[in-house]
């Protein structure tokens, strides 16, 4: 048994805390009362800002499109028939990158571990497919576009302009 004069000298994982009620120092109620008045008014200030800023850029996006839109419709208001076509070439295409990625998915399912161990058959697989792709993507964003152009109802002051 330890007697209580050893228990004494070892070191005392716990400490004692003292709890004291502080009473805060004197400043009058107010001032942090105004301080956050203060500082929520920025808050609102800059937030203000904030939802301008996006609503001007809202706006520039929103004319943005509808000034593509409008050009694609008379474009195809202009070239009807080609519209016509494009749209029909369209399709097909679609059809053809299906084709185009049902072999890509095929290669790349029975060649997987051989594209992690060996860098030529990768890049002879890219080769192979990449540019294609790429290029197969873009001809049938640029048909789809042309072929599904919105058909827009023009004012009739703005076809009376143009007749001036």
């Amino acid at each position: 048994m330890l007697s209580k004069s050893t228990s004494s000298r070892e070191p005392h994982f716990f400490s004692q805390i003292d709890v004291v009620h502080s009473v805060p120092q004197s400043r009058p109620a107010q001032e942090p009362l105004s301080e956050i008045c203060t500082l929520m008014r920025e808050l609102l200030s800059a937030q203000s800002r904030q939802n301008e800023l996006l609503e001007e850029l809202i706006s520039q996006v929103s004319q943005s499109h509808r000034r593509k839109a409008v050009e694609l419709a008379l474009w195809k208001r202009a070239n009807p028939e080609l519209a016509d076509f494009c749209r029909r070439a369209a399709v097909k295409l679609e059809r053809v990158q299906t084709d185009l990625l049902s072999s890509i998915t095929e290669e790349v399912e029975y060649n997987a571990e051989t594209f992690l161990d060996s860098e030529f058959a990768l890049n002879e697989f890219v080769d192979r497919f990449g540019m294609k792709f790429i290029h197969l993507n873009t001809l049938l964003q640029v048909l789809s576009q042309l072929g599904n152009a919105p058909d827009i109802q023009f004012q009739q002051n703005s076809e009376t302009r143009k007749d001036a």
